[in-house]
């Protein structure tokens, strides 16, 4: 049992201020946590995600990267979210470039605990992506490419996610590197969500996600092809679907 401080009871407290038991059946059906599915033995307070944000503004100042391990242990899924929403605002209101690696390596040693789509979804862009994006090495393809290929559901979906951070700065490759990576995944949670990064790209640049779907879209699973092609006209889709382009 982790020994928590005054400060991390504190948090804990104020989450549970704003929790309902109502809200926490619903969560709980909602990011499927029975047995066998991807959110399998997920605890939730039941907590509406406003008012996790009200929570960890108020604490993040005061919190120190012990504190939010700690509060990343905690099986409990507002905790976890809340810690996450905490190292974000402090990686957002870093200057140091050495304090912005630090705390993008203590979250992917910590994935672990960002364990549902959510979590991922919140936080992955924001801190790893911007990191990445920011400093543009090698190295850090290299740790996309191997998150992309890990059997742990939420490293791929990670990686993914931070590839948004490139997509809305106008840099695609990144996205469309994984997204090869990609085609053949089992799961239907990265279908979506390689789909959903296809269609950001679109958004942007049509022409380029077109030129990766006239590539690929053959081959790729019907639920990713559907995300990446939701904003084409009618008679597009259908084009894509019935595999006429």
């Amino acid at each position: 049992m982790i020994n928590l401080s005054e400060f991390v009871k504190e948090i804990i407290s104020d989450l549970k201020k704003v929790s309902s038991k109502k809200q926490a059946k619903v969560l709980k059906s909602f990011f499927k946590t029975g047995e066998g599915h991807y959110g399998e033995g997920d605890v939730f307070l039941g907590c509406y995600v406003p008012d996790v944000r009200v929570v960890a503004k108020s604490h993040f100042a005061k919190a120190a990267l012990s504190d939010i391990h700690n509060l990343l242990d905690i099986n409990l899924h507002e905790v976890r979210l809340c810690a996450l929403l905490m190292l974000i605002q402090k990686y957002q209101i870093s200057v140091s470039l050495d304090e912005k690696k630090e705390f993008c390596d203590f979250y992917l040693s910590h994935t672990k605990a960002v364990n549902n789509w959510d979590l991922v979804d919140l936080s992955a862009e924001k801190i790893v992506g911007q990191y990445f994006f920011e400093t543009n090495t090698v190295c850090n393809n290299h740790k996309l490419t191997k998150f992309a290929s890990s059997n742990y559901i939420w490293d791929r979906r990670i990686a993914v996610l931070a590839t948004f951070a490139f997509i809305k700065n106008n840099s695609f490759d990144e996205t469309f590197r994984l997204a090869k990576m990609l085609l053949d995944d089992k799961h239907d949670l990265m279908h979506k969500c390689v789909g959903w990064m296809l269609r950001e790209v679109g958004k942007r640049d049509q022409a380029a996600e077109e030129e990766f779907l006239r590539a690929h879209y053959k081959k790729m699973p019907r639920t990713m092809l559907r995300y990446a092609i939701e904003r084409f006209s009618p008679s597009k889709r259908k084009a894509y679907l019935e595999g006429r382009i």
